[in-house]
């Protein structure tokens, strides 16, 4: 299996455990620590939020000591391909369950297509097209508030063109008018689906943009 799979596999459905609170001393004990916040970084990088630390111990223990390891790799694959889909129906459901109470909120318009946008600022300058490239102030969120991106908290817009950018995102934009801002909240297949966007964005996302149209760059 990838790297990432074996590390994926020794994920389980209970919380981490807290440490013993007790600051590493000795050299073998910093060296662990050290090697133990590598772990960590990498498996946060890879999206992971949610393991068993006794269990992922327990795993690293086996495979350096040598040990019988507890599973097959069958069965971690499994276990893999298990969670993966009880996460990716679980963020499905809850970004269903955002749009519906969402969409009943005053002002909130929804498209055909699932597709939510509130006028913040209506704008009164000229509507971009898809195939024109934008000047823009954006803070992209998932619906349980995490900022994934965001133009201004890098101080400042961003360009680019629509149509290298995810369809929801795209056609909000297309709508707006020059000076407008609005909040966009874009269904998970006009975003990236059910193969997510690296660490902070995972399969079956919905997304929430407040978006501000700058210029049109012509």
């Amino acid at each position: 299996m990838k790297k990432g799979i074996l590390v994926l596999a020794l994920m389980v459905s209970g919380g981490a455990a807290s440490g013993t609170g007790k600051a590493p001393e000795a050299l073998a004990e910093r060296y662990s620590y050290a090697l133990g916040v590598q772990l960590g970084q990498a498996l946060r990088q890879q999206g992971v939020r949610e393991v068993d630390a006794g269990m992922l111990a327990d795993a690293i223990g086996d495979v350096l000591v040598g040990r019988p390891l507890k599973m097959t790799r069958s069965d971690m694959q499994t276990a893999v391909d298990s969670y993966n889909a009880a996460r990716a129906r679980a963020a499905a459901e809850a970004g269903q369950t955002f749009l519906a109470e969402n969409g009943r909120r005053p002002g909130v318009v929804t498209l055909p297509n699932g597709l939510q946008y509130e006028v913040l600022e209506p704008g009164t300058g000229a509507r971009p097209a898809v195939t024109d490239t934008v000047k823009v102030h954006y803070r992209g969120t998932r619906i349980d508030g995490l900022v994934f991106d965001s133009s201004e908290g890098r101080g400042q817009p961003a360009e680019f063109p629509l149509n290298g950018v995810i369809p929801g995102f795209r056609e909000a934009i297309t709508r707006m008018r020059i000076g407008g801002r609005w909040r966009v909240v874009v269904p998970a297949d006009l975003a990236y689906g059910e193969r997510g966007a690296g660490a902070d964005i995972g399969p079956n996302e919905t997304l929430i943009f407040e978006i501000s149209l700058i210029d049109i760059m012509r």
